[in-house]
């Protein structure tokens, strides 16, 4: 994990972007203070290819309980999995499921996302290449390198589009 913000944090909102996946899940803090996202810290669990299925899915599980319980998010954004390729789609489905469960045993707030909308609003292209969506989460976050592994990366743009989303609400709230 590279932490880049010290604790104790300043206050805001702590949001836990998830890139899920069954042999890299990339995970990524963002700290929407003052309106601004921070980067505080991002990782990717690097699970066992020739575990059995099962095993490989509670590492994930545990993995990102683990983070939830070291950091306490608030809320957590998850990137949803493409519908097109069915193989994949259950892959990523279930590493999903495992996620979203440890989300909920800490009782915290999920938020879904599809690929191509984070893409849109990291790089305000849909189809953008995971090189392309790095560079852009390095200079959105004003990051000294682009961050590694890509599933990191692709972490912190879940958690940078639900900051937008975030913003987006509190923004028409306070206009009603």
């Amino acid at each position: 994990m590279v932490t880049l913000l010290p604790r104790p944090l300043p206050d805001g909102l702590l949001i836990l972007g998830i890139d899920p996946g069954l042999s890299t899940t990339g995970y990524g803090l963002v700290l929407l203070c003052e309106d601004r996202p921070q980067a505080v810290a991002y990782g990717a669990l690097n699970i066992r290819k020739r575990r059995p299925l099962p095993e490989r899915l509670r590492q994930i599980h545990d993995g990102i309980a683990a983070v939830i319980a070291d950091w306490q998010p608030a809320e957590v954004a998850v990137e949803d999995f493409l519908v097109g390729n069915v193989r994949a789609a259950v892959a990523i489905g279930e590493a999903r499921a495992v996620v979203l469960l440890a989300a909920a045993q800490a009782d915290l707030p999920a938020f879904q996302y599809q690929p191509a909308e984070v893409k849109q609003f990291v790089t305000s292209y849909g189809g953008s290449q995971k090189v392309q969506v790095q560079e852009m989460v390095r200079l959105l976050l004003g990051l000294d390198e682009a961050p590694e592994p890509t599933d990191a990366a692709d972490a912190l743009a879940v958690a940078l589009c639900h900051c937008c989303r975030r913003r987006q609400d509190l923004l028409e709230r306070s206009c009603e």
